[in-house]
């Protein structure tokens, strides 16, 4: 609950919402031995279940949507990568008929306004500088479902784009980036508020150049995204920024792409090939990290059993903080009256055992 861990407690389902109270002679289920946990919130998502969310048809997405779901995440922001774009263009208007459906909460653009010295797993030859004007073209292309939009912002235009997503009320999150520190407090102080994937397609944090990890992490209006899989970040890093960013400050990304609960073999991120290989994910020319194979339900357990994490703190990073940065607080990210049954059901020992989503399970519950 908001309010902490509540033993021997209860949650009243009525219709697609929590309730506050219920009829005599309602049906239960024992949960007893059980978590009840808000349903897990996905800032960064490309794909699942061996379809991409950024060249994939309405059905093929709808499939990748499912399998996340299957996975705990009740509430997802689908991201594109880098394409020209007419393309891009023409994959938010789809995007965007899929949001006012109500089967994902927004579009997250992730290129192509990035650093070629950060690019990581997006094609450099389609790169281009985040003049106002291009980002606007993809803002009108979202029909007002743009939540949010990755740039490089010490790039030409950078910090004139990243006023311009603050006026239209899209997150501008600083990523893919060669900025310094000062460079990067200067685009917070222009309004950007997440860092994507905090600490990779960075520079790293140095003692005498600090770099952007440092500005992001210190700024109590940045949100951070994690990637917690343990091929993205060491232990250490993720304990280094719940430490400095606290963690009402850390939001739990997957950052997943189509070999998400799908399996190991050959994909294609945008243009460019991946292989996937004991669930990570690299591309083939260069061998770059491409993504992620995560599901959000293993990167909560990963977060209470390895990283030894409250559980407390693994809820909001996986609920409430994503919720209250896509301004959908009101409606989801915790157990509450009045707000969307979602909710996510943990064995003992953190193994996902059901999955209800807006009062319907999605995965029945698993109970001996």
């Amino acid at each position: 609950m908001p309010t902490g861990t509540v033993k021997d407690g209860r949650v009243i389902v009525k219709g697609a919402r929590i309730a506050a109270s219920a009829p005599a002679n309602v049906p239960e289920i024992d949960l007893r031995g059980h978590w009840l946990v808000p349903g897990f919130v996905d800032l960064h998502n490309h794909g699942g279940g061996g379809a991409s969310f950024t060249s994939g048809t309405v059905d093929e997405v709808l499939k990748g949507i499912h399998t996340h779901r299957l996975h705990g995440t009740t509430t997802l922001v689908a991201s594109t990568v880098t394409g020209d774009m007419d393309f891009l263009i023409r994959r938010a208007g789809l995007l965007s008929e899929l949001a006012e459906q109500g089967e994902i909460a927004g579009i997250h653009f992730e290129g192509p306004f990035i650093s070629p010295c950060r690019k990581g797993a997006h094609s450099e030859e389609l790169l281009r500088d985040p003049e106002p004007s291009e980002v606007r073209k993809l803002i009108d292309a979202a029909r007002g479902r743009a939540k949010m939009l990755t740039l490089a912002t010490e790039l030409p235009g950078g910090i004139d784009s990243v006023r311009l997503l603050a006026e239209h009320g899209v997150i501008a999150a600083v990523g893919h980036t060669d900025a310094t520190y000062e460079q990067t407090v200067e685009a917070i102080d222009a309004g950007a508020t997440v860092a994507t994937h905090l600490f990779n397609a960075m520079p790293a944090l140095g003692h005498r150049a600090p770099g952007p990890i440092a500005a992001l992490l210190e700024d109590e209006r940045v949100t951070v995204e994690l990637i917690n899989d343990g091929t993205h970040l060491h232990p250490a890093a993720l304990e280094l920024a719940f430490h400095h960013a606290g963690p009402e400050r850390v939001a739990f990304v997957t950052d997943a792409m189509d070999a998400a609960g799908f399996g190991d073999g050959r994909y294609l991120l945008g243009p460019l090939e991946v292989e996937v290989s004991d669930g990570v994910a690299r591309l083939v020319e260069g061998g770059s990290i491409a993504g992620s194979t995560l599901t959000l339900d293993r990167a909560f357990k990963r977060a209470v059993t390895i990283d030894r994490l409250p559980v407390e703190h693994a809820v909001a990073a996986l609920s409430a903080n994503p919720a209250r940065l896509l301004g959908l607080d009101d409606r989801i990210g915790s157990l509450e009256p009045g707000k969307d049954a979602d909710l996510v059901l943990l064995d003992a020992d953190f193994e996902l055992k059901g999955v209800m989503r807006q009062g319907e399970w999605v995965v029945e519950p698993q109970l001996p």
